[in-house]
């Protein structure tokens, strides 16, 4: 008990209690789950489920049936009432379908079969390979060499592929006997005969998708440089030029001075006395020996809520030395979380709580960095807009979206969001430094599911463009996740799965090109570490 204005608390509430370990991951993740099963909003779960797993799959099904359909159908129908001109008529008819239903029906396909990807066929992979690549090196001895490691993940990632592989295919085999890929007239009259194919033809297009990339991917991850502990730093050159960078990550800044994170609970630091310490010591040490640049690798806010915006632009504000080298990037907590107070809450494709997030984390970096970075002009495939040139016909949109949470304003800013990702500072001069600032967030509506990561191949395309553009720099690849699981034994499987980026070793292989003209800075999980995965340096900076 506490003393307070001469008084005793039984309760202190300046010490917390136990809802706040509500959200805290030291709460075993089964007992977590169990909780969530029984809070969760099943109505929002089945929507969610209805919009972002079975209507992409409904049109993976169904577009096939209707794409031969018209084809079908349409010359069939005019040829019974015109057949004198109905070589010309299907050909126009033809012609004008495949330009104004065509296209959508490409675009609306193509992006259910990538959504479909991204939110079951990649995490599948992920889990299977991450999985075997743990119980593999849970039986490891700890004094077992790097080398042999790296042959048992190597193993480990193409037996997960193979049987990956297997289940697949084995899936379709089960639903081929239902599929249908021909649709006819009475299709058009009897529409619900389409409803066991469609799904078949669904199951059949994302196993054999399924089957063939994790066979793919699993050979060519298991054949790739494996990740490991960076021996030693390069000896510092004798001429040329000399960059100082710090990195800071994870500061999960709270709104107020008794908050507890969300991850550590009551097991962790209230307030911000440990940001504020952690810039007056960089500012320290700046003063000593400048910085060229300040990295802020991601969940610099703890909810994404605005009072912990505007207690991190307040303590970042009392350095304005710093502030002006310091360039930031999205985390998870900064977007994904929907309830800092309510894990199993849920949030809805169609709600606009994920945009109202993201404008908040935008304002933010306009304020930061927007005079300094640049964003790619759609329109010349080059990196010339400053971010908050490119920001500024949006403006009265965003406070208008701020104060009134306008669903079509929300879609609007959404895509604004995306087409800004990455945001690069260019080299100074030829040769010089630059730094490529991704958004390496996969989309998801569930705090529980939050800390998934995902490099979008419009990213990654954008970031090989942006060294094109400046061939002769160096470059600093700032994203929040970890590109590939560590090296290390010890690792819960949880995290293994549930953190690293979904298609890391992807875009690993996308990075090779670049060899030692790039360094990936990233946080997320809190641990100190420099390692290297082929030419690739990897700086995991703690919280």
């Amino acid at each position: 008990m506490q003393n307070w204005n001469g008084e005793k608390l039984l309760i202190d509430p300046r010490a917390g209690d136990i809802h706040d370990d509500v959200a805290s991951p030291r709460n075993s993740l089964l007992a977590m789950a169990g909780g969530l099963l029984v809070e969760i909003n099943l109505v929002k779960l089945a929507l969610a489920v209805l919009i972002m797993i079975f209507l992409p799959a409904v049109l993976l099904g169904l577009a096939p049936l209707l794409a031969t359909g018209w084809l079908n159908v349409l010359p069939r129908g005019i040829a019974d009432l015109v057949p004198e001109i109905v070589p010309v008529i299907s050909l126009v008819v033809a012609l004008v379908a495949a330009w104004f239903g065509g296209r959508p029906l490409f675009r609306a396909t193509e992006r259910s079969f990538w959504s479909l990807s991204s939110i079951v066929v990649q995490p599948g992979y992920a889990m299977f390979r991450e999985g075997l690549r743990h119980l593999g090196e849970s039986v490891l001895p700890e004094e077992v060499s790097p080398q042999a490691r790296a042959r048992l993940s190597a193993v480990s990632t193409a037996v997960a592929g193979i049987l990956l592989c297997g289940l697949a295919l084995w899936a379709v085999y089960l639903v081929w006997p239902s599929t249908r890929w021909i649709g006819n007239l009475a299709d058009m009259r009897f529409p619900q005969r389409l409803i066991v194919p469609t799904l078949a033809n669904s199951v059949v297009i994302v196993g054999a998708f399924l089957a063939g990339a994790s066979l793919f991917w699993s050979i060519a991850d298991a054949t790739m440089d494996q990740p490991r502990d960076l021996p030693d730093f390069d000896p510092e050159p004798s001429a040329g030029t000399v960059w100082r960078v710090a990195q800071l990550s994870d500061l999960h800044t709270v709104g107020g001075q008794y908050e507890f994170r969300l991850e550590s609970g009551r097991a962790g630091p209230q307030g911000n006395d440990r940001v504020v310490e952690s810039l007056a010591r960089l500012a320290a040490a700046h003063a000593q020996d400048p910085v060229d640049l300040v990295v802020l690798s991601g969940d610099v806010s703890d909810g994404g809520r605005l009072t912990e915006w505007a207690a991190f632009l307040d303590a970042l504000g009392e350095y304005p030395e710093l502030a002006s080298r310091t360039l930031m990037l999205p985390g998870n907590h900064d977007l994904n979380v929907v309830d800092r107070s309510n894990p199993a809450r849920l949030e809805l494709p169609t709600g606009t709580g994920k945009a109202v997030r993201e404008m908040r984390m935008l304002s933010a970096l306009v304020a930061v960095q927007g005079d300094r970075v640049l964003v790619m002009d759609r329109a010349t495939r080059q990196f010339s807009a400053k971010l908050a040139d490119a920001i500024a016909p949006h403006e009265d949109d965003i406070r208008r979206f701020a104060d009134t949470g306008n669903f079509r304003l929300s879609l609007k800013l959404a895509h604004l969001w995306e087409d800004l990702f990455p945001m690069i500072l260019p080299p100074q001069k030829p040769g010089g430094l630059g730094v490529i600032l991704l958004n390496s967030n996969a989309e998801t509506h569930f705090s529980f599911t939050s800390a998934l990561g995902l490099v979008s191949t419009a990213q990654t395309r954008d970031l090989i463009a942006a060294t094109r553009q400046f061939p002769e720099a160096r470059w600093i690849i700032g994203l929040h996740h970890h590109l590939m699981e560590y090296p290390k034994a010890g690792s819960t499987l949880a995290a293994r799965i549930g953190t690293a980026l979904i298609n890391g070793s992807w875009f690993v292989r996308q990075l090779r090109p670049l060899g030692q003209k790039v360094v990936a800075m990233h946080g997320h999980r809190h641990v100190d570490w420099f390692g290297i995965c082929g030419e690739t340096r990897m700086i995991s900076a703690p919280s």
